[in-house]
């Protein structure tokens, strides 16, 4: 029997061509019930104030970085949304003294358009950002050098190649509304997908490239970072894919309520939790990863009770 179409974007694959029965056993999670989705490789970990959620986000770079000497280069990956642990970490490699010489970092994504990676002039630029709320506040003898700091280009090469270069002790990432890390969107459902969404083995095998968005992607990003001005944000980005996250030591999710809505929060951990991968709910995929850790600050969680507006 044929999946069923999208309820929001009929020529794409997305969460809501799952079978309603899992869906709605997903929103009937409990709090207490998220916390007894940890398992062996995956490990479910609540916060109880945003002070807290995003220090130890931030404190997750500085274990890292602290690993990295000449011999053992060690960096992480991190993501723009969230963004809030960005100063935090430069404040904290400031106070520490922590040269980082010999650590690196990989931006996760950039914005794609007219066949080339937007500029840091941009509105919108994830270098940018990544810059001005972190690195360029960081005190200048002790701030990784610039060869250390690995942004995805429209040639892609040197990035993939980046990955030889040092260990990634971890990625980390929020989850976007359409179940993403990254902008491992979901694909469009099209040609050899029209039928099926890719299996969980093909889509692992995908890597660093130019993709294209789901429009719920696009309507998030205006929604968090343009003001709802969906114009203004590219329909296609470069993003790190899943064969560079299988190379992190750890990959660790981090939801302060903000970039995904109660049910995203709870539909994801569910079914990584229960090994039910499935490449139309990307962020499912990391159930076959061994060390997965989803964060969450227990007033975001929030619930998926009616509640009109």
């Amino acid at each position: 029997m044929p999946r069923k179409l999208s309820h929001i974007a009929p020529d794409w694959w997305d969460y809501t061509t799952l079978d309603n029965d899992l869906i709605n056993d997903a929103a009937r999670l409990s709090l207490s019930d998220m916390e007894q989705l940890s398992r062996p490789g995956f490990k479910v970990v609540f916060y109880d104030t945003l002070e807290d959620f995003y220090l130890a986000e931030a404190l997750e770079y500085i274990s890292a970085w602290k690993q990295a000497t000449a011999d053992n280069p060690v960096g992480i990956c991190g993501p723009i949304g969230p963004t809030e642990q960005l100063p935090l970490v430069s404040r904290l490699v400031n106070e520490l003294g922590l040269s980082l010489k010999h650590a690196h970092f990989w931006g996760m994504d950039e914005w794609y358009v007219d066949g080339k990676e937007v500029s840091t002039d941009h509105p919108l630029s994830f270098e940018r950002a990544d810059r001005e709320l972190c690195f360029n506040r960081i005190s200048k003898d002790l701030v990784m050098p610039e060869e250390n700091l690995h942004f995805p280009a429209a040639d892609v090469q040197p990035y993939i190649d980046s990955w030889k270069d040092a260990r990634c002790a971890v990625m980390q990432g929020g989850q976007g509304d359409i179940k993403h890390w990254a902008f491992n969107d979901p694909l469009k459902r099209e040609g050899k997908y029209a039928d099926a969404p890719p299996s969980p083995e093909e889509y692992r095998e995908l890597g660093t490239r130019v993709v294209e968005l789901h429009p719920i992607t696009l309507a998030q990003n205006a929604r968090t970072s343009g003001g709802g001005n969906i114009t203004m944000v590219p329909a296609q980005a470069i993003t790190v894919g899943p064969k560079e996250t299988w190379q992190a030591e750890k990959v660790s999710i981090w939801q302060a309520g903000t970039h995904d809505n109660p049910l995203g929060q709870r539909l994801t951990a569910f079914m990584i939790s229960k090994g039910l991968a499935d490449s139309a709910v990307p962020m499912s995929l990391l159930s076959d990863h061994p060390n997965v850790q989803f964060n969450y600050y227990r007033g975001g969680l929030g619930t998926c009770a009616v509640e009109m507006h």
